[in-house]
């Protein structure tokens, strides 16, 4: 069976209600945090992808129970520090850089040495930012260029820590708090504004967390504890995911779409506000409050006429899973887009912000690019009518993704290789699409 996909033809107009699985975010946090509880956690329409599925097999080999029934999973924790270590035990991490940063807070108290270890893209991706601030609790990491793999050797004491988080990574930030948990003491993080899903789930979770609120950062305090009680979680759809049918719908003929029970997060719903600013038709309805997050139904509708705009630097962390998508929008719009300080794309599972240059240059769109900005002079009249491949770019899924939607919207003959790359995160992703075309 071949793992290329071939596009010929532009998506024909639709007007369709769409389901897209559940937010990966929050599925790999919900499973960590269920690890450390005491007593069964049950999750319903938690995503199935290979970051979840590697985030669950590492948790069965540190002595979790797990089993799925029906749409739910459940999950037996093994308490906080109850994780059960075995010499020379390797970990798997898969493609997931979600998984290894988060899971590394809580293995800093291993009683033995432990391997981490990723697949080729994520053996290319730094570690650095988490084990830099992690040492800081008592643990030792050794590494080739803070790069996997990774043994971590752990501390039977680990203390609190107080760090600047600077760079508005949701990754590192939660990092910390899950090692903070294992402490006797307060540990204090400064953290630049970034996606709030584990203060939101400390929060509901009743853990001693204090948050204030700052312009640009958020000072986040947080105390050891001895007990998590068990957590149940209705997962929201993944708003990463539904961002990529929001633009097919936008730029297709015609066309109305409703994706229902999305997350629109405030620190996660920054591609929503930059497609409105850009002229992307989208309004919410079912507005509903789920143990801290905001969930909505999703309507889209194609959009005739796109406007280019220098995109306000502090919707960068709300959005930067969806630049890749955005970027589409930018090059059907009238005048150049201007995107900043976007270095943290290249930290992604593929240098994003070349890969995005590189596609709209394929389709004949003119950029200019620096380490961390893009100018996307936009072409309202762009048909694409040559053979494009895609290929070679790290079985980055945002990346395949990205270019069906731009074969299904601008035309040409498109061959995209990888098709197996959505797996890690949004495996229906054809199915749904499918769903659409027919």
């Amino acid at each position: 069976m071949t793992k290329n996909i071939q596009i010929k033809n532009t998506i024909k107009s639709f007007n369709k209600i769409i389901k897209i699985e559940g937010d990966k975010s929050i599925s790999i946090r919900w499973a960590l945090l269920a690890s450390q509880a005491s007593g069964k956690s049950i999750s319903e329409n938690l995503l199935k992808s290979e970051d979840v599925i590697s985030t669950l097999t590492c948790l069965k080999k540190l002595g979790v129970k797990v089993k799925f029934f029906r749409n739910k999973c459940e999950i037996i924790g093994v308490g906080v520090n109850g994780f059960k270590y075995k010499k020379d035990m390797i970990l798997n991490l898969g493609n997931s850089g979600t998984l290894g940063r988060l899971i590394t807070g809580l293995l800093i108290h291993s009683k033995e040495k432990i391997k981490l270890v990723g697949d080729k893209s994520l053996s290319k991706r730094d570690f650095l930012r988490v084990t830099k601030p992690l040492k800081k609790f008592g643990a030792n990491f050794k590494t080739k260029s803070g790069k996997l793999p990774i043994i971590i050797d752990g501390t039977n004491k680990p203390k609190p820590v107080k760090y600047f988080e600077n760079k508005g990574s949701a990754q590192i930030k939660s990092s910390i708090m899950l090692a903070a948990l294992n402490t006797k003491g307060q540990t204090t993080i400064k953290a630049k504004k970034s996606r709030n899903h584990s203060e939101l789930l400390f929060k509901h979770l009743n853990l001693p967390i204090e948050i204030k609120k700052k312009r640009n950062f958020d000072i986040i305090k947080i105390n050891g504890v001895k007990k998590i009680k068990s957590l149940n979680y209705k997962i929201p759809s993944d708003i990463s995911s539904s961002a990529f049918f929001i633009v097919l719908t936008a730029l297709s003929i015609n066309s109305k779409l409703k994706i229902v029970n999305v997350n629109i997060n405030p620190s996660r719903d920054g591609v929503i506000k930059i497609l409105k600013m850009m002229g992307v038709k989208i309004y919410f309805s079912n507005l509903r409050n789920y143990k801290g997050e905001k969930i909505a139904d999703i309507h889209v509708e194609s959009t005739k006429s796109l406007k280019a705009i220098n995109c306000p630097s502090n919707l960068n962390s709300s959005a930067i899973d969806e630049f890749l998508i955005i970027f589409l929008i930018a090059a059907k719009a009238k005048g150049v887009s201007y995107f900043k300080d976007l270095s943290e794309l290249n930290h992604k599972e593929s240098p994003r912000l070349k890969w995005g240059s590189k596609i709209l240059n394929l389709m004949g769109i003119k950029t200019i690019t620096t380490s961390n900005s893009i100018k996307i002079f936009g072409n309202p009249s762009l048909r694409v009518k040559k053979q494009i491949i895609i290929k070679d770019y790290l079985k980055d899924h945002r990346v395949f993704m990205t270019s069906v939607i731009a074969a299904l919207t601008f035309g040409g003959n498109w061959v995209i290789q990888d098709k197996d790359s959505i797996k890690t995160s949004f495996p229906n992703f054809l199915k749904i699409l499918n769903k659409l075309r027919n």
